[in-house]
């Protein structure tokens, strides 16, 4: 403090200008450090963040930083808090209303507003809160709290704002929301026939899974599906579902983004629904991998970006209801974001602490992200990351899957011919190709089906262990693949 005076005084003496001018001088700096930083400003460093440090997160911040994308975020706030970083579960807190209340005293305080003025969501199984905040101040009161894991902008549309000053990403669409209702003619190359008339598409021959059939079909098994919903109009995924070789099995849909219901409006889920679980059918139509399994299916995004708060606040919805539900032993999600984000770790975590085998896809991109490495929630240490990789390798990423130290399997699903994986459409009667490290994903999360199945009374760490050791790299693990590719006959037998 003594050595700012003295260069103060220096700099008033050589300069000879009045105490007036420089107190004005002061103010108007206290007032350009006072606003909040721009859209561009903040993605420039989210950007740089990851490109140095392979990852960003907003507790890394400045209060100044964190409340600028707030600004720029709508003013919405998710705050998580608890007595340490893994006090998540309100369950399990016992303090849990009393560090609430201290949380929301002190937005009234700073914010001058009464409790129904700015909470948004309490939620209700996690130490997680929504609320609306608009000053600087108590963003920093916030973040001193020792009862505070995160505080973190809530609706910051990082994609949406990089579209707008970054060429590249607004030539490639930003975001890649995954997105098409599109139907395709199959290649004969790329499938093979089975009884009673349904094609076996060419990646699970890669992967011995017809094979495997024999052992097991998935049968007493539940996977959740966190997804943008099923398409009302593909009946396989519908009324046929529990049908001919598939009986004896149920399918639920629920929507929780947005109140608007169940159905696909993106066409995504219902292709990840059917690489996963769609019926050994009769129609001439792709099979899926544990096509016995039960499949409960979650709409809760509008596509696989997961940018809005609604979007946000409905997978961590997602994660808690499938954790909460004792018949599904697998979760799947091919979205995420390419950053942490504070409510989805939570339920995640919840998910995790409840015995659910987690899948994640490792991350599909357009050239403005290539910079990412595996992207969120794969990245997460409570999940298991899988990529896509191209035909007959386990360590060529396909061209636009993105690989890492994070991944732990990889799928087969493209060709030389550039052809993916054939799928259900999200119309009736129709096919379709999908790709990615999405479809890896699905794909992954029907196999642990299988191996489930076959070993009904193991836990989630001998199925993945039983997995490993079906893989390509077992025991030396590779540092940007994983395990590698699973060998389903062997991981079943």
């Amino acid at each position: 403090m003594k050595k700012t005076v003295f260069l103060l005084a220096i700099f008033f003496a050589l300069n000879s200008c009045s105490r007036e001018e420089l107190q004005n001088e002061n103010v108007k700096t206290e007032m350009t450090q006072k606003d909040p930083l721009t859209a561009k400003q903040i993605n420039e460093r989210i950007n740089q963040a990851i490109k140095t440090d392979g990852t960003f997160n907003w507790k890394n911040e400045s209060d100044h930083f964190v409340w600028s994308a707030v600004f720029r975020g709508n003013k919405m706030v998710s705050i998580g808090f608890g007595a340490s970083k893994d006090d998540f579960d309100r369950s399990k807190s016992p303090n849990s209303s009393d560090m609430e209340k201290e949380v929301l005293t002190v937005i009234r305080k700073y914010e001058g507003k009464e409790e129904r003025n700015f909470l948004l969501l309490s939620d209700q199984y996690l130490n997680q809160m929504d609320v609306v905040i608009e000053n600087e101040e108590t963003i920093t009161a916030l973040r001193q709290m020792k009862t505070i894991r995160y505080v973190e902008p809530a609706d910051y549309h990082y994609f949406e704002f990089e579209a707008q000053y970054n060429t590249a990403a607004k030539s490639s669409g930003s975001g890649s929301s995954g997105c098409g209702f599109s139907s395709a003619t199959l290649n004969t190359a790329d499938y093979t026939s089975t009884t009673p008339g349904a094609k076996i598409p060419w990646a699970f021959t890669k992967h011995n899974i017809p094979e495997a059939w024999s052992y097991s079909t998935g049968a007493g098994v539940t996977i959740g599906l966190i997804d943008t919903g099923v398409s009302p109009e593909q009946t396989l995924l519908g009324g046929s579902f529990n049908n001919g070789a598939s009986s004896g099995r149920t399918i639920s849909k629920y929507g929780v983004y947005n109140s608007d219901g169940s159905g696909d409006k993106c066409g995504h889920g219902t292709k990840m629904a059917s690489v996963m679980a769609a019926p050994r059918n009769n129609a001439g139509l792709p099979v899926g991998v544990a096509y016995n399994a039960n499949l409960i299916a979650y709409r809760a995004a509008e596509n696989v970006v997961l940018e809005t708060s609604s979007e946000q606040t409905a997978v961590k919805t997602a994660f808690t209801e499938l954790g909460n539900n004792t018949n599904v032993k697998i979760i799947s999600m091919s979205m995420g974001h390419i950053f942490s984000v504070g409510k989805i770790e939570d339920g995640v975590k919840y998910a995790y602490s409840k015995g659910k085998l987690i899948f994640c896809a490792g991350g599909t991109s357009t050239s403005f992200t290539s910079f990412v490495g595996v992207i969120f929630p794969a990245s997460m240490p409570e999940t298991q990351a899988i990529t896509g990789v191209k035909e007959n390798t386990s360590n060529q990423k396909c061209d636009v899957c993105h690989s890492g130290s994070q991944i732990d399997f990889t799928f087969q699903m493209e060709r030389s011919s550039g052809n993916t994986v054939p799928v259900l459409s999200y119309y009736n009667g129709q096919a379709d190709y999908v790709g990615g490290s999405s479809v890896a994903t699905a794909a992954t999360a029907g196999i642990a089906a299988l191996v489930w199945a076959r070993n009904p009374s193991w836990t989630r760490e001998q199925v993945l262990t039983k997995m490993r050791q079906a893989s390509t790299y077992y025991t030396n693990v590779n540092s940007s693949y994983g395990y590698g590719n699973i060998n389903v006959l062997k991981a079943v037998q």
